[in-house]
């Protein structure tokens, strides 16, 4: 993966956002998804989890990924997520074929999460965050709009969670490289 700071995404698309959005283009025309080169594209035969975001006109139409690897490669990683993006996050409805061209997509590669002990050690700018729970896991990435404080970025990873307030957690933190 090449060297890039979260805060300065590419000028250009990225081969991350452009493996994103032509896997979710392919799967939408053909129902299948797209083969994963052998070997994957350079920067991308490691592993690392990874979160595909696709917003529409500025607001959010899908977002899904994974804390940790869970395909042979990033390539992988993000071919699956792109389309599990669009068609099976929960909170929308699967996007449209004719949607396409308003979206616009970002890839985070995410670095290994680290066990924190308070949220002291958490910055919403920098660190995404990881709550766990009876069982339950929620997440939330770094530096996004309107998340201004650790409290609010702990808060809303509770409610993914299905977490209380008041519910003892662990947390854990993260680093991104963000693409756009």
């Amino acid at each position: 993966m090449p060297e890039q700071s979260a805060n300065h995404p590419e000028k250009h698309p990225s081969a991350c956002v452009q493996l994103a959005r032509a896997s979710l283009e392919h799967y939408l025309r053909t129902n299948r998804l797209l083969p994963v080169s052998d070997p994957a594209p350079p920067g991308m035969q490691g592993r690392a989890g990874a979160f595909v975001s696709l917003k529409k006109h500025g607001e959010l139409r899908g977002c899904i990924g994974t804390i940790e690897p869970v395909r042979s490669n990033l390539a992988e990683e993000i071919i699956y997520n792109a389309v599990s993006a669009g068609v099976e996050d929960p909170r929308f409805r699967a996007v449209q074929p004719e949607e396409l061209p308003e979206l616009t997509i970002s890839v985070d590669v995410l670095s290994p999460s680290e066990p924190i002990d308070s949220e002291d050690e958490l910055d919403p700018r920098r660190y995404g965050v990881i709550v766990r729970g009876r069982g339950r896991v929620g997440l939330l990435l770094p530096n996004l709009e309107g998340i201004d404080t650790v409290a609010e970025q702990v808060g809303i990873a509770r409610q993914k969670a299905g977490l209380r307030p008041d519910e003892p957690v662990r947390l854990a933190r993260f680093e991104v490289v963000r693409y756009e």
